[in-house]
């Protein structure tokens, strides 16, 4: 029983998706159809960067979920793979939700473009960071945010795999739950390179205005569930997509309850679709023992084809 996941921000480069456009079809339509969805080029950003560019959320964000359905396409060409479960990382939610046929491709990317904008305006710049903690358990680290915050907010953003989860909030806050962190044992406690707090109440103002764009998104019937992060429980009631992705923002990811229950629901192999093997690599450590691969350009096709 395989499931597909499909990453999230921090996994994108220059170059992504350029391969595969080169040598699928298939691939090469999904990039023109974000070109004409956006009208801007975001083929050619996901292709030749700047990397500067590529690094701005409202940029990162549809970039992404356009080389994820691009490969997506090309998984569906070329193995004819039936997926039990879908699951994506924050972002990679949308591409699982294409996947499923919940949401149209040329409305998932204007979303998600507007979710970027919508969550780099929602604190101003300076005001949040983002620091990930390894070698505490979660309940550990609630308890350090608790003590860290003092007024501010600090809180798990991520909880990735056993053992490393990521928090968000105010930088002074944050600052203090990475010392109180490291007093009570974490192996690494460091600030992360990101522009906002995501994940955390700071994007409440951004999940409210993401509402009012998801309200004139249609829908549709999903052929297989999504793991959603903000549940870590597999969902096929396409009316529920929606308040899913709106708490979705301001909710901490749930990364590693979704697989560890896509693995009790029979789940023996996974396959991450997109850019990076961030998702492969918490995936090994969640799930232990169980087949992992990616597919992100044609070398790693063929390492599919071979042992999937």
């Amino acid at each position: 029983m395989v499931a597909l996941i499909f990453p999230g921000q921090g996994s994108q480069y220059a170059g992504m998706g350029k391969e595969l456009a080169e040598n699928f079809p298939v691939a090469k339509q999904v990039f023109e159809e974000a070109d004409d969805a956006l009208q801007f080029k975001i083929s050619t950003l996901c292709f030749q960067g700047p990397e500067e560019d590529l690094k701005l959320t409202a940029n990162t964000q549809p970039a992404i979920l356009t080389t994820s359905v691009a490969a997506l396409r090309v998984l569906e060409s070329e193995l004819h793979l039936t997926p039990a479960y879908l699951a994506g990382h924050s972002l990679g939610e949308y591409s699982a939700l294409v996947a499923s046929g919940a949401l149209a491709f040329a409305d998932a990317v204007k979303t998600v473009r507007s979710r970027g904008i919508f969550m780099q305006e929602a604190v101003p710049v300076g005001t949040g960071s983002m620091a990930a903690i390894l070698g505490l358990d979660g309940k550990d680290l609630e308890d350090v945010c608790r003590e860290a915050a003092q007024g501010d907010v600090v809180a798990p953003a991520n909880f990735n795999s056993p053992g490393q989860v990521v928090i968000a909030g105010h930088v002074q806050a944050v600052d203090r739950a990475i010392t109180l962190a490291k007093e009570k044992g974490a192996k690494k406690a460091m600030p992360l390179p990101v522009s906002a707090p995501f994940h955390c109440s700071l994007m409440i103002p951004a999940g409210l205005r993401l509402k009012e764009v998801l309200d004139d998104v249609k829908v549709s019937a999903m052929k297989m569930p999504v793991v959603s992060n903000v549940e870590a429980l597999p969902n096929q009631d396409y009316a529920q997509i929606k308040d899913l992705l709106v708490r979705q923002v301001s909710a901490p990811v749930r990364w590693d309850e979704s697989v560890l229950k896509m693995v009790d629901l029979g789940v023996d192999r996974f396959v991450e679709v997109g850019p990076g093997k961030v998702l492969s690599g918490l995936a090994r450590r969640i799930a232990k023992g169980i087949p992992v691969g990616n597919l992100e350009d044609t070398v790693s096709l063929k390492n599919l084809q071979a042992n999937f």
